[in-house]
């Protein structure tokens, strides 16, 4: 077929986040009349193995013990809490009155707000900084850390009992955050409130992520995991002609390590994302 003949691109966008949140957003770019496929290449799940039952139901009874609790994203929020207990019912909001909630984005913040919490107990990174990630919340919440002050970081975990952890895999910023903390006299814990793990692609969304690397599809990226389950996925693809859409410069550098032919930054704001797809060639 002669280059002229060709389709042209189109801007479509291919969502990867966890199934849920994949939905969302497709929901959402709709709505701002961008075309938009989900393919979650993260799939997202409760805890299974017993101990980590144990130590989640032990952190969240003790929740009020904390200075803060930051969690890494909205599923650490919905998988953290009861889901099915009424916020208004639920005893954090009478027990931890003192304890802040810190969150590394407004996602997370929205989840929190959703779930009860109160939005005058939340920390967030400032709505002007160049990156929602542990490093512009630390610059927030800095000031509350005194020494002997306990945190906790509820984060997510592989599905595999004896694989990396979910921090190990893409949670350098959690690591940085902790080492921050502890230098501030602080004490950290960790717990893992949900499972992460590759999804298994069916064939038609194998289907779909192949025509995506070709025709033009611009890939929205959160996470270097998807990126990688991607990459297990489709071994030998050539994503030469594929065009990413991340929102981390460590997100960047995975999807120049697989290929992509064009990779751009920008914030996961909804309105960031939506204009730089809107301003991709």
């Amino acid at each position: 077929m002669s280059l002229a003949a060709r389709t042209p691109p189109t801007r479509r966008a291919i969502v990867t986040r966890p199934e849920r949140d994949a939905a969302q957003w497709v929901v959402a770019l709709h709505a701002r009349g961008i075309e938009a496929t989900a393919l979650p290449l993260i799939a997202i799940a409760g805890c299974s193995h017993p101990d980590a039952v144990a130590a989640l139901r032990r952190a969240r009874e003790g929740f009020g013990d904390y200075r803060a609790v930051m969690f890494v994203s909205a599923n650490a929020v919905r998988y953290f809490f009861e889901s099915n207990r009424p916020p208004a019912h639920d005893p954090l909001g009478h027990t931890a009155i003192k304890t802040r909630a810190w969150s590394p984005g407004p996602g997370t913040a929205q989840a929190l707000r959703d779930g009860g919490m109160p939005a005058a107990r939340i920390d967030q990174p400032a709505a002007t900084a160049g990156q929602f990630d542990s490093e512009s919340l630390w610059e927030r919440v800095q000031p509350q850390v005194q020494p002997g002050d306990r945190i906790l970081i509820v984060r997510g975990a592989q599905g595999e009992a004896d694989g990396p952890s979910d921090a190990a895999q893409s949670g350098t910023g959690r690591e940085w955050l902790a080492q921050q903390i502890a230098a501030a006299g602080g004490q950290v814990e960790f717990v893992a409130a949900y499972e992460r793990a590759a999804p298994q692609l069916t064939p038609a969304q194998q289907a779909l992520a192949t025509q995506a690397a070709t025709d033009g599809s611009l890939w929205l990226f959160s996470s270097s995991e998807a990126i990688a389950h991607l990459a297990a996925a489709l071994p030998g693809q050539d994503w030469r002609e594929a065009r990413a859409l991340v929102t981390h410069p460590r997100i960047a550098q995975a999807a120049d390590a697989l290929g992509f032919g064009a990779v751009r930054q920008c914030r996961p704001a909804l309105d960031d994302v939506v204009a730089s797809i809107e301003s991709h060639p």
